[in-house]
């Protein structure tokens, strides 16, 4: 890949191109799961690709991945697999218990805790993907084309989702060669690859503020509307909850490089 572009904490960028241009291999990137074979992978001041093997984990944790097949584990409830990360993470029990209902509950799920991933639809399945990319408060969420097992109705209401998460705070790269999904949210970034190249990157032709880039998209639907009175609703109501999981206000003005 030949592919070079900075990014700001906070940001929201819609990676595109056709099937292979590179969207999940610059996610295996960010992650590590690959490693390039020359240039570097700046993430919090950090260059990634000399970082040992000890330390990807601690990595990898700030970053939250949502996958467009769920990839839930269908054994575990909802509840529990919205918990799994913080298990392994050896987190502490009463912090899981207090973390998952408020993650629930951004989401929308709080109903639905119990059930199992056979017994949910495809849309509240992603909305638990992303409550579960979630559940250790990472710094970048890489949504892997979220959308692409969706209606579009569904659609709309999760890359809404997606967005309120990215205006608390959280950076969203959203991986997507839909054409309707970046049509919703026109003032975005938009970085095109091609053959593992940047074709375009509109980040030189956007002198909008961050502030700019959060307005409500074209056609704004009801479900839509309804997501932003509920997160609305979480950020006044959910006694710390964002203060607790989405910590960047204070985090370094440092940029993810990659």
């Amino acid at each position: 890949m030949d592919i070079s572009f900075s990014v700001d904490p906070g940001e929201f960028i819609f990676i595109t191109g056709p099937s292979g241009a590179g969207k999940t291999t610059l996610l295996r990137l960010l992650t590590r799961e690959y490693t390039p074979t020359e240039g570097s992978i700046v993430f919090d001041n950090e260059d990634i690709v000399t970082i040992s093997k000890k330390q990807l984990p601690l990595h990898r944790r700030k970053i939250g991945v949502v996958y467009q097949d769920y990839r839930l584990v269908p054994e575990l409830n909802i509840w529990e697999n919205v918990a799994l990360p913080l298990i392994i993470n050896q987190t502490p029990q009463s912090t899981i218990e207090q973390r998952v209902t408020d993650l629930l509950t951004l989401v929308d799920m709080t109903s639905k805790a119990l059930l199992f991933p056979r017994q949910i639809s495809g849309g509240e399945a992603q909305r638990i993907s992303i409550a579960r990319a979630l559940a250790l408060a990472p710094q970048v969420v890489f949504a892997d084309e979220p959308s692409g097992n969706l209606d579009s109705e569904t659609t709309a209401s999760i890359i809404h989702l997606l967005n309120k998460i990215n205006s608390l705070g959280t950076t969203l790269f959203l991986a997507t060669h839909d054409q309707q999904v970046l049509k919703m949210y026109p003032k975005t970034r938009i970085i095109k690859l091609k053959n593992g190249a940047v074709e375009q990157d509109t980040h030189d032709k956007k002198s909008e503020s961050k502030k700019d880039t959060e307005t409500k998209p074209d056609n704004e639907s009801e479900s839509e509307k309804k997501e932003a009175e509920t997160v609305t609703k979480d950020k006044a109501t959910s006694a710390g909850f964002l203060n607790k999981l989405f910590k960047h206000e204070k985090m370094k003005k440092a940029s993810q490089t990659t």
